[in-house]
């Protein structure tokens, strides 16, 4: 099933095998810096998240969990404005909307991770996945409270920060969070080297984190 409204981000739909899903995957692409311009259905940076959805959908489906791929209206965080951040929670109000008593489960990657790690204090999520995040300085994550969050990044990714999401996710750690953060060596920010690595890590976290009555996924603690 797809929406597409003028004006309004788009999404895209994986339905559950079970008519009322349970857990909803909200998958989040990446982007740029500073960009009004419209992110097309063929932008490289949301269609590098179509396989993850699809990965996902396979992995959690059966168990009544629904995927959610959002395309947002344009390309840019655009400092304040978060333009991001808006579309995501625009996708997790009609989230509300169709399955009002489903959680969350973020799964972003770049632009996606950093929008994703925000959003993670929203009452509806239960758990992140942030893929090669951007993370700038100052990032807060009082909002991981409670939540498990998964981080993955590669040691040669030359777009975002491999240094500042560790060092992110040591502080969240320090803070009493349940973060597992994971280094991928050799590989940098598309996600194409070692593939099955990053898509591994993102099935088993979404397969843990979505079954019913799930405890935590994997320990706490930052790998390398």
């Amino acid at each position: 099933m797809r929406t597409d409204r003028p004006g309004t981000p788009n999404l895209r739909v994986f339905p559950a095998a079970t008519n009322t899903p349970h857990t909803v995957v909200l998958v989040l692409h990446g982007g740029k810096a500073h960009s009004h311009q419209r992110v097309r259905p063929r932008q490289l940076a949301y269609l590098r998240m179509l396989p993850f959805a699809r990965i996902a959908h396979r992995a959690a489906s059966e168990s009544g969990t629904a995927v959610w791929l959002l395309r947002n209206r344009i390309r840019g965080w655009n400092g304040p404005a978060m333009d991001a951040v808006q579309d995501a929670r625009w996708a997790m109000s009609e989230i509300g909307c169709v399955h009002p008593h489903a959680r969350v489960v973020l799964v972003g990657h770049s632009m996606g991770g950093r929008a994703a790690l925000r959003l993670a204090g929203d009452p509806q999520v239960t758990a992140v996945c942030a893929l090669a995040p951007w993370i700038e300085s100052g990032e807060p994550f009082e909002q991981l409270a409670d939540r498990p969050v998964l981080m993955v990044h590669g040691d040669r990714d030359r777009m975002t920060s491999q240094r500042a999401s560790q060092s992110y996710a040591r502080r969240a750690t320090a803070a009493g969070h349940d973060v597992r953060y994971v280094v991928i060596p050799g590989v940098g920010h598309s996600m194409l080297r070692k593939r099955a690595e990053w898509e591994g890590h993102m099935r088993r976290f979404v397969r843990a984190t979505s079954a019913p009555d799930t405890d935590d996924p994997e320990p706490a603690g930052v790998e390398r």
